[in-house]
C-alpha cells in the first residue's frame, strides 16, 4: 500500500470496571422492554404519540418471522403499554422513524430480509396504518436510513442489502417511494450506512460499512451523483456498524468503526478529507455489532457506546482529546447485542442507553452520572 494510505495506530490507555457506575443496571425484568426473548435486530426511538417523550420501536425476526413492537413511554422512562406493529410478522432487521408523508408526525419504515419492506403511517396519536412497500421485494435488507438525499424537502430511504445492490428510494413528497435508484455493486456486503454532510457542502453524503473484508467507502453527494468515493479503515475490515462524530473537537467529523473479530477504530477527519489517521479504540478484538455516540456525561466531548456479541457491551468515556478513553462495561452480561443506542428516556437531559439483544431480553439503562451544580 502506498504511503498515501498508511494508517497510524495508537493503543489507548483504558481502565476496566466490572460494571458502569454511571448507569442504573437492569435487575430482573424491571428495566426491560417486555419479558419475551426475541431474535431482535434493531431498536430506535421517537415521540410517536406526540406527548413529549421518547417511545421505542423494536424490530424482531432477522431470518425468522416475528412481530415488531412499539413500547410507549409513560413520561418517566417506564414502558407499561405496548402493541405489535402491523398485521404481518416479518423477518425484520431494521426500523427507523421520520415524517415520511409530511404531515408533521413520525412514521415508521421497516426493512425486512427477503420480504417486503413496509411503511407504517402515523395518525398523529401513535396509531399506525400500513402503507405501500418500498424497495425490491425480496432483497437481503440489513439496514435502512432516512434522509433528504435529493434536497427536495422530504425524507428518502437508503437500503443496505448484503451481497446485493443497495437502493435509494426517492420520496414523492407524500410517502410514496416508487422511484428506486440502484447503488453500488451486486456483490457489496453493506451492513450499515450513516448519512451525513461530511464534506460540509450542504448535501447529504453516504458513509458505508461493509463486511466480508470489503473496503469501506464514503460516497460524496453531487446532485445525487455519488461518483467520488473516499476509502476509510484498513481496506480489509469486517465492519458491522459506523457512527459519525467530532470526537477530538477539531471541527471535522470523524468516523468510528465497530468491527467483527478485530479492533474497533476511529478514522479522523480533517481538511484533507482522506481519513488516513486512524487509532484503535480498544486493543480487544470483540465481535462488535453496533455503536452510537453522544456526550453522555455532559462534559463537552463525545463518548462512544459499543454493542458486542458474546462479550459485555462497553462504554468509552472520552478524556477530551478524542484519543484516550476510559472503558467501562455496561454490565457483566454477554448478550448478542445487534443494536445499541443513546436516548433520553426520562426527560432529564441526560442520555440513557437501550439495547436490542437477540434471544435475550431487550433492556435499558438509566443514566445517573453525577449532576454538576450550575
Amino acid at each position: 500500500m502506498s504511503s498515501k494510505y498508511l494508517f497510524f495506530l495508537l493503543l489507548l490507555p483504558i481502565s476496566l470496571f466490572s460494571q458502569n457506575p454511571d448507569f442504573r443496571n437492569p435487575q430482573g425484568t424491571r428495566f426491560s422492554f417486555g419479558v419475551e426473548e426475541m431474535r431482535t435486530a434493531s431498536i430506535t426511538s421517537g415521540d410517536l404519540d406526540a406527548d413529549g417523550d421518547e417511545d421505542i420501536i423494536i424490530a424482531n425476526g432477522r431470518h425468522w418471522t416475528a412481530p415488531n413492537e412499539v413500547f410507549l413511554n409513560n413520561g418517566k422512562g417506564g414502558f407499561t403499554v405496548s402493541f405489535d406493529l402491523g398485521f404481518y410478522q416479518s423477518t425484520s432487521y431494521a426500523a427507523e422513524v421520520g415524517d415520511l408523508d409530511g404531515d408533521g408526525d413520525l412514521d415508521i419504515a421497516v426493512g425486512n430480509d427477503k420480504a417486503p419492506n413496509r411503511l407504517f403511517f402515523n395518525d398523529g396519536k401513535g396509531k399506525f396504518e400500513e402503507g405501500k412497500t418500498f424497495g425490491r421485494i425480496y432483497s437481503n435488507t440489513r439496514n435502512i436510513a432516512l434522509a433528504d438525499l435529493d434536497q427536495d424537502g422530504d425524507l428518502d430511504i437508503f437500503i443496505t442489502n448484503r451481497r446485493e445492490l443497495n437502493e435509494i428510494c426517492i420520496n414523492d413528497g407524500k410517502g410514496n417511494f416508487e422511484k428506486i435508484i440502484n447503488f453500488g455493486e451486486s456483490d457489496d456486503a453493506t451492513i450499515d450506512v450513516e448519512i451525513f454532510d461530511i464534506d460540509k457542502d450542504g448535501d447529504q453524503d453516504l458513509i458505508l460499512a461493509n463486511r466480508d473484508k470489503q473496503q469501506n467507502y464514503i460516497y460524496l453527494n453531487d446532485q445525487m451523483k455519488f461518483e467520488k468515493k473516499i476509502p476509510f479503515g484498513t481496506g480489509k475490515d469486517e465492519t458491522r456498524s459506523v457512527a459519525i462524530a467530532d470526537v477530538n473537537n477539531d471541527g471535522w467529523s470523524d468516523i468510528i468503526l465497530a468491527n467483527i473479530g478485530e479492533t474497533n477504530s476511529i478514522c479522523f477527519g480533517d481538511a484533507s478529507m482522506t481519513f488516513q489517521y486512524r487509532i484503535e479504540l480498544d486493543p480487544a478484538q470483540d465481535l462488535s455489532f453496533s455503536l452510537d455516540v453522544a456526550d453522555y456525561d455532559q462534559d463537552g466531548d463525545m463518548d462512544i457506546l459499543v454493542g458486542n456479541s458474546d462479550e459485555p457491551n462497553r462504554l468509552y468515556q472520552n478524556s477530551g482529546d478524542g484519543k484516550s478513553f476510559k472503558m467501562m462495561l455496561m454490565s457483566s452480561k454477554e448478550f448478542d447485542t445487534y443494536d445499541i443506542r443513546f436516548v433520553d428516556l426520562n426527560k432529564d437531559g441526560f442520555k440513557d442507553v437501550v439495547e436490542a439483544n437477540s434471544n435475550a431480553l431487550n433492556v435499558y439503562y438509566i443514566n445517573r452520572v453525577p449532576r454538576r451544580k450550575k
